[in-house]
């Protein structure tokens, strides 16, 4: 599955609120578009995800304009007033509030299974706002594909909670690597970083979507 960002924008000249942005993701490999006034990032993600359409160029999934199918493949995540869990909320209390979202019981066993699947077990009571950013991506990106039918992912400025970008970065790599299809809207610096970070296409199949943590693993 493929993810094109054609010259995406919101206004026009210096005082555009989202400058001409392009970016190509797909499931070998994360896109990374590069946004830098202060609502950008959250603009290029809604448009990305097929919730909103832009002022000039265009958005295809696999070659084709489809919002509604992107919106249905593409979760939102951590995108700043969209889909930002409150920094006060404990971990746990994300976790059972997603499970929710993804037809799982959001009960307090449950939540504790999944923390312990993948990997944060001992994050249960820290404050999301505390939680180090390659956990906070690991969190929030492992809760989104656990949703019926979300077989990629808009993860929106994870720098800005600052951290290791490579250690987040990995994260990023291993969705990748289980087959779905990964867009970071990130900030010009952190981009660079991390394009030096891409693999190389090898141009071998695509691998299919597998969620490390499988709903019907979970206790009811």
């Amino acid at each position: 599955m493929k993810l094109t960002l054609d010259r995406i924008g919101i206004g026009e000249g210096p005082g555009a609120a989202l400058p001409a942005t392009s970016a190509v993701a797909t499931t070998r490999i994360p896109g990374i578009a590069a946004v830098e006034t202060e609502g950008a990032p959250t603009l290029a993600s809604l448009i990305a995800g097929g919730r909103m359409t832009p002022e000039t160029g265009r958005v295809l999934l696999d070659g084709a304009s489809d919002p509604a199918r992107i919106r249905e493949l593409f979760a939102l995540v951590d995108t700043p007033t969209i889909a930002e869990p409150f920094a006060d909320l404990r971990v746990l209390t994300v976790v059972q509030e997603d499970l929710v979202l993804a037809d799982q019981r959001g009960n307090r066993a449950n939540a504790q299974l999944f923390l312990e699947a993948i990997g944060l077990g001992d994050h249960e009571h820290t404050r999301l706002r505390a939680l180090p950013t390659e956990a906070r991506v690991r969190l929030l990106t492992e809760l989104a594909v656990l949703r019926p039918g979300v077989e990629g992912i808009v993860l929106t400025s994870p720098e800005r909670h600052g951290g290791d970008t490579e250690a987040w970065f990995r994260v990023v790599e291993d969705l990748s690597a289980r087959g779905f299809t990964v867009l970071v809207v990130t900030g010009v610096a952190a981009s660079l970083h991390l394009r030096q970070l891409l693999p190389v296409d090898d141009g071998v199949d695509e691998p299919s979507s597998t969620p490390a943590v499988s709903p019907e693993g979970l206790p009811e």
